[in-house]
Parts: structure tokens; sequence; C-alpha cells
């Protein structure tokens, strides 16, 4: 088993969930990358005279590092370890949390710092953390862990908003959020750094090899990678892409009033954090290969559905569907390409992250389709992207069954 896992060392179920507890809590603080777009309104509402920069530069640095150190992140995890790479992630958001303390209406380029600084912790610790993960789990539970791992870190993201709402209000300073954060930081990097993990650079298949960024490059090479990294730029292109639309499809087609529109992606992301927990349950007992086309196949009928429902609640329902469907499909593809090459766990993560990038080309493309053909644009621009990842899904149960089958 552990040749063939490369780098996991048959630790046997009980070593295993002894070192799930740290690496979820770095899961939880993978979730603190959503505090760009929560605390947007009370930093522009600090900043007046500059809200207009900080709308523009805000979002930004919410996207671009995944672009520029994704791979830098993998070459990295190969040189000092996957798990020395995640405290560095650690460190970094620790630094971005004490930023903020420091920033008021004349040194509003603090946040801009701050955010970066987020942006950047956040993208080191998607890159690093599940193939750490796969040092500890059995590669057909990978898929699994990553679900239950998302959840924790959709938790967080559901949490924020609360935070930020009881910091300003029963302490007085919604800033007091982030020495919060900045101490949960601390706390999981401790918990994380006692955790015994075993270091992939000591013995596996992947022990003593070398990432390099021509490395993971060349795994473009190999047609089911590439694929599954495609499938990473549409799973998120279409979860931001759902984000953006809902409200202005509520608004649009069916006339609701502004601000109770913008509560409509509350239902999506709710149901997404559902469905990342039945994920953890499902994959655990069922190959996520075989429930792959199955999923997607079912939110596209679903997603094509939407220009015929009825009202808005009919409406709120069937994109519920649709995000309890197709929510996995991030962890799903990441796992399934690790599973498939064990040893190639850091190149693989670095990839896929870099491909979160999706998000920003898929939401371009849906304001152009949503000005040149309104509602019907959007909802077969969000069709093409869980079109796609149903193809993926029958392209890797079929490649499952003709493993199986030799």
């Amino acid at each position: 088993m552990a040749q063939q896992a490369g780098i996991w060392y048959n630790m046997g179920m009980e070593k295993e969930f002894k070192a799930l507890p740290p690496l979820l809590a770095g899961f939880f603080v993978m979730g603190f990358g959503d505090i760009i777009g929560t605390v947007m309104n009370q930093v522009k509402a600090e900043c007046t005279a500059h809200a207009d920069a900080i709308s523009y530069l805000m979002p930004i640095f919410a996207y671009v590092w995944f672009l520029v150190i994704s791979i830098p992140t993998g070459v990295m995890s190969g040189r000092i370890g996957r798990k020395n790479t995640v405290l560095v992630s650690l460190a970094i958001t620790v630094a971005a949390m004490a930023v903020p303390l420091f920033a008021d209406a004349q040194r509003w380029y603090l946040y801009v710092v701050a955010f970066a600084l987020v942006g950047i912790g956040n993208t080191i610790i998607q890159a690093a953390l599940p193939a750490l993960m796969s040092n500890v789990v059995e590669p057909s539970k990978l898929a699994s862990r990553i679900s239950l791992g998302q959840f924790v870190k959709a938790l967080c993201a559901a949490l924020t908003p609360v935070f930020v709402y009881l910091t300003a209000t029963a302490l007085g300073n919604w800033k007091l959020l982030f020495p919060l954060y900045g101490a949960l930081t601390v706390g999981a990097a401790a918990w994380l750094w006692l955790a015994k993990i075993p270091d992939e650079r000591r013995g596996g298949a992947g022990g003593g090899t070398t990432t390099t960024f021509a490395g993971c490059f060349a795994m473009l090479k190999d047609p089911y990678v590439a694929a599954m990294t495609a499938g990473i730029l549409f799973s998120v292109g279409a979860d931001v892409g759902f984000a953006v639309a809902i409200p202005e499809y509520l608004k649009n087609v069916f006339k609701v009033d502004l601000n109770l529109a913008g509560m409509g992606p509350t239902v999506y992301f709710v149901a997404k954090t559902v469905a990342a927990f039945v994920g953890a349950i499902v994959f655990a007992k069922i190959s996520a290969a075989r429930c792959f086309p199955w999923c997607m196949g079912a939110g596209l009928a679903a997603t094509a559905a939407i220009p015929f429902v009825p009202s808005p609640l009919a409406f709120l329902a069937i994109v519920a569907f649709v995000a309890l469907l197709t929510a996995n499909s991030f962890g799903m593809c990441m796992a399934l390409a690790i599973e498939r090459f064990p040893d190639k766990a850091n190149e693989i993560s670095a990839l896929m992250v870099m491909a979160i990038v999706g998000g920003g080309i898929v939401s371009a493309v849906l304001g152009f389709a949503q000005t040149a053909f309104g509602a019907v644009g959007v909802v077969a621009t969000l069709g093409a992207c869980i079109a796609y990842l149903f193809a993926l899904g029958v392209f890797a149960a079929a490649r499952r069954v003709k493993e199986v089958e030799h």
C-alpha cells in the first residue's frame, strides 16, 4: 500500500485521525481568505476618500496570487517539505492579521498590504495543505477528507460575517476580528507543528525527488492531469459565477428587491456547506470517480431547467439543488489527480491552485454574456462550466473502469 501510494505511510485509522484534526484546523484558517469580501464595506466606509481604489485593488488580491505563486509554492514544498510550507503560510496569515490594526483613513494602503498578505498566505495553504493531507490519508479516502476540509473551510466563511457583527456591536470595533483570527491562526500553527505527520521527503516513491517549475508544467502533458486541472478552472468558475449571477437573476428576471436579491447567494453557499459534509461521508464509502458523472449530469440538467422556473422560490430551490450536486467537484478533481500520481502531489496541487484564476475568467465571460444575451447568456455560461465537469466525470469513470478491468 505504501509503495502504491508513494507518500502514504499506512499509518492506520487511529493514527490518521490523530493527524487529521490539525490539518482540518488549517482548512479553517484557509477560510480566512473570504475575509476580503466580507469586510470590504467596512474598509470603504472608513476610507471614503480612497473607496474606489480599495474596490479595485482588493478583488485583484483575491485572485492574482493563485496565478503568481502557486507553482513556486509547489517548488518550496519539494524543498522544505509540505508541513513546513503550510507553517510558512500560517506565519504570513498571522502577519496579515496584525497589519490592519495600524490602518486608518490616512494609512488606507495598510489595508491593501494586509489583504495582499491574506491572499499570499491563502494561496500557499491551498496549494500545500491538500498535498500534506495525502501524507496521512489513504489515496482512496483522499476525496472524502478533502471534502471534510472544504466543509470546515465553508464553516469559517459562514462564521466570518457573524464575527464581524459581534466585534462591531459587542466589542465596539469590527477590527478586533483581526487579532481574534490571528490568535486562531497561531493556535492552528502550534497544533500542526506538534502533530506527528510523516515527512514525504523521507521514504516513499516521492522521497528524495525535487519539485521544479518545469516538473510542475510537465504534468500538463498527461491528459488526465490536464483535464482535471481544467476541471478546477470550471469548478471555481461555476462557483463564482453562481455567486455573481444569483442576485442579478433575481433582480432582472423576477424583479426582486435589490437588498433581498443580495441574500440569494446565501442559499447557494449553505447548500455547498451541506454538500461538503455529505461528500466527506459518501466518498469514504464510494469512489469519487463513480459519483462524479452522476452528480455533474444531474447538476447540468438542473441548470438547464433554470429558465423555466416560475418563481423566485423555485429558482432558489433549484440553485440549492445544483450546489448540492456540484459543490464537491473541486475536491474530486484534486483528489482523483493526486490519487493517480501520489508521488507528484506537490506539482498537481500547485497546478490546480493556479487554475483557481478561473473564477476571474468565468466572471468576465459571465459579464459579457449577460450584457449580450441577458439571463439566457448567464444560464448558458454556467451550464457550459458544468457541462465540462460532466464530461470530465464520464472520462474519469471510464478511466477507472478500464483500470479495474486490467
